[in-house]
């Protein structure tokens, strides 16, 4: 039997060199699907002889999820190359599914499963959002009739929606009772009444533009009972509920998209000039290429912490996912903007050695689900602090190290016990208890020219920034919601993302030192990463600092450059690359 990292590697190999000119599923061959708005059919191909939609469907009903984390790394070789793709192929069939795995009794999971498992797709239809736009803003009705509900109403922006024959439906209940104002529907498109789905016009889109994103509209269409998720009346919470499982991979999908960019750039600083230079005498261009890689080893920081929680910390895990979604795609975006200015003009070429950046940084805003999707990651966050500030913070016992460890063992995947306000918050324990580790034991390694002092001191500051933190919340009584909408508010809740991802590096990096021979990386288990990473957090907090710690970031720029020579992934785990 094949195990997680078997499949991750003969993924990556089924595709090829994504940079060879001949090979057909290569940049080339992509980017003109891009622009001609169509999926590469020997790309999904692959993804078919693969079987990726079993990766989506549980292990109890027959597919090969039993890891979340694992299920975010195999993402990342189909993102690495293609959103719409990754997108369209198949990850949106697993944001359809989820409020099946969910609620789902026997029936709908294996509906859904057989849907899956067959080759067939999933869409869904979410409800409509105060954040959304006339682009999404449409949503379907429904009204209780005794035989069922009678379902009416178009959704102009479908992923899959001319393609898949399951729908899951978020309906508006029609004199629904406050807070129960959605039922969610599975349905088999096969199995309704001819002539009561009809396909909608597709719509353009800036980013992922070989993704289908068209419409539906159904009329007058009688559905049982026995197509409903839960309980009628349960959309709004399922929608949360199921916002927990998806949230902890966009870190993985976004991140994927970013180590293409962060090679492509890498690529054109290392190259040699006629004059025997490289672009990688500037003191900017290599800032931006060791801080581009630092970001993503931030992010998959994250990303390994929000989906190992689902497993490890259930019951906590809520505020870590939504801080991961909603940090990832911000800080990919910036660190995008910065490689721009390395590349100048060739930023924008639609062809070509460095034309992957240009879609890449186009795919994102789509890959990060936008705008709506930030403001929820908040808003989600910010009702948890006041409880964080008065029962969690500096009381908290640290979390188990496998959350920490991507090779350690987890318990099943079981998706009935997440919550989606959590009663504590460990993942900051670790923030105090890794400063505590670091004033008792002094330099790293016995190394004080690589971190030492500056590891300390920066660590102390992250100490000090949660203090502040709890000084804030505490004078927030728990349901303030004026107090919690406030602007001042959010701000604090971006802070507090940027001290959990320092806390999550952090766990990581003495995962990594304690690891017993044969199983850490001596990159990742050195302080160079960790310096260079909480000294980039803390800047971004306008936080005290110390002398920029230049023997780190030479290291840094050291790795940059060994992995694209030695195409290895930039990411936590250096993966072979094609």
């Amino acid at each position: 039997m094949t195990t997680a990292e078997d499949r991750i590697d003969a993924l990556e190999l089924a595709f090829g060199a994504l940079d060879d000119p001949g090979n057909p599923l290569g940049a080339d061959a992509l980017l003109a699907a891009d622009a001609a708005g169509t999926v590469l059919p020997e790309a999904e191909q692959v993804l078919d002889a693969f079987g990726l939609n079993a990766e989506f469907v549980p292990a109890d009903v027959g597919g090969r999820l039993e890891r979340m984390d694992l299920l975010g790394r195999l993402l990342r070789p189909v993102f690495r190359r293609d959103a719409s793709l990754g997108f369209g192929y198949g990850l949106n069939c697993f944001f359809a599914a989820t409020p099946v795995w969910t609620a789902g009794d026997d029936a709908q999971r294996r509906l859904a499963a057989g849907f899956l498992l067959s080759g067939r797709r999933l869409a869904v239809a979410r409800h409509e959002v105060a954040h959304g736009n006339d682009f999404v803003r449409d949503e379907f009705t429904a009204r209780e009739v005794p035989d069922g509900l009678v379902i009416d109403g178009s959704k102009s922006a479908i992923a899959n929606a001319s393609r898949a024959t399951g729908l899951v439906l978020f309906a508006r209940m029609e004199a629904a009772a406050r807070g129960r104002s959605h039922s969610v529907l599975l349905l088999d498109r096969d199995e309704l009444p001819e002539g009561a789905v009809e396909n909608l016009a597709r719509r353009t889109t800036t980013g992922m533009r070989s993704a289908e994103f068209g419409g539906l509209r159904i009329t007058d269409c009688l559905v049982p009972y026995s197509a409903v998720l839960g309980e009628v009346g349960d959309g709004y919470e399922l929608s949360l509920r199921s916002s927990l499982l998806i949230r902890g991979l966009i870190p993985s999908i976004v991140l994927a998209g970013a180590d293409t960019a962060l090679r492509t750039v890498a690529r054109f600083a290392n190259r040699t000039r006629a004059d025997g230079r490289s672009s990688l005498d500037v003191r900017h261009v290599r800032d931006v290429l060791t801080g581009g890689f630092l970001d993503l080893l931030i992010i998959d920081c994250l990303a390994l912490v929000a989906t190992r929680a689902l497993h490890l910390l259930p019951r906590q895990m809520s505020a870590y996912a939504a801080a991961a979604a909603y940090l990832a795609p911000k800080l990919v975006a910036e660190s995008m903007d910065e490689m721009s200015s390395v590349l100048g003009e060739e930023t924008f070429a639609q062809d070509g050695a460095y034309a992957m950046f240009q879609k890449q940084r186009r795919d994102l805003p789509v890959t990060s689900l936008g705008h709506a999707g930030s403001a929820g990651r908040q808003v989600s966050i910010l009702p948890q602090l006041p409880y964080f500030a008065r029962h969690a913070w500096f009381a908290d016992p640290e979390p188990p190290p496998e959350l920490f460890r991507p090779d350690g063992d987890l318990p099943p995947l079981d998706l009935s016990q997440p919550v989606l306000l959590g009663d504590g918050d460990p993942l900051a324990a670790t923030l105090v208890a890794c400063t505590d580790l670091l004033e008792a034991d002094g330099p790293p390694h016995g190394d004080d020219s690589v971190g030492g002092p500056a590891l300390r001191f920066l660590a102390r500051v992250l100490t000090g920034e949660l203090a502040e933190l709890k000084k804030a919340f505490e004078t927030v009584a728990e349901g303030d919601r004026e107090a919690l909408s406030s602007p001042q508010s959010f701000g604090l809740a971006d802070r507090y993302t940027l001290v959990l991802a320092a806390a999550a590096c952090l766990g990581v990096w003495r995962e990594q030192r304690s690891a017993p021979a044969g199983r850490t990386d001596a990159f990742l288990a050195g302080p160079a990463w960790i310096t260079a990473v909480l000294y980039r957090l803390v800047a971004r907090l306008g936080l005290p600092l110390p002398d920029r710690p230049a023997e780190p970031e030479r290291l840094v720029l050291d790795e940059v450059v060994a992995r694209l020579r030695n195409r290895r992934s930039y990411d936590l785990y250096a993966s072979p690359l094609a």
